[in-house]
């Protein structure tokens, strides 16, 4: 899935004082990922963990509201401290790439969640940008770094 818009992706940057091994563990290892994943105050449960290639993910955020959101993704891209590809296969579609690459201060970390048109990222925007940082602190603390 691929909009080929610029205006349809979510953009997020951040530099982590870690190094892209211990993040890509933070993504390879399923107890680490269900602590982090997600906004501010969600918890996960997964049912399948196939992190390779065509690997299906699949996995129910718990909101803090009560509400279960179930999810389902195929991790189209796993290179080792380079890059992940995750196509989230549900309602909202997206196309989540996050590239890691070194920096003087730890890692440098490009996360870029594509939509499949611009109206739907403009429409969702409010919620993923807020939520796609909060994600990162969530991750910056399994890490044991400081935020941001």
């Amino acid at each position: 899935m691929r909009s080929n818009d610029p205006r349809a992706v979510l953009a997020t940057r951040r530099t982590i004082a870690a190094s892209a091994e211990a993040i890509f563990a933070a993504f390879s290892d399923p107890a680490k990922l269900a602590r982090w994943w997600g906004p501010e105050g969600f918890t996960n449960s997964f049912e399948t963990f196939e992190f390779e290639p065509e690997g299906r993910w699949v996995f129910v955020m718990h909101g803090p509201d009560g509400i279960d959101y179930p999810n389902e993704c195929v991790f189209r891209v796993v290179r080792p401290y380079q890059e992940i590809m995750i196509e989230h296969v549900v309602e909202p579609r997206f196309l989540l790439t996050v590239k890691l690459a070194p920096d003087e201060d730890g890692t440098s970390l490009a996360w870029d969640q594509e939509f499949e048109t611009a109206e739907v990222a403009e429409r969702l925007k409010v919620i993923c940008g807020p939520a796609n940082e909060q994600n990162l602190d969530r991750l910056e603390s399994v890490l044991g770094v400081s935020p941001r």
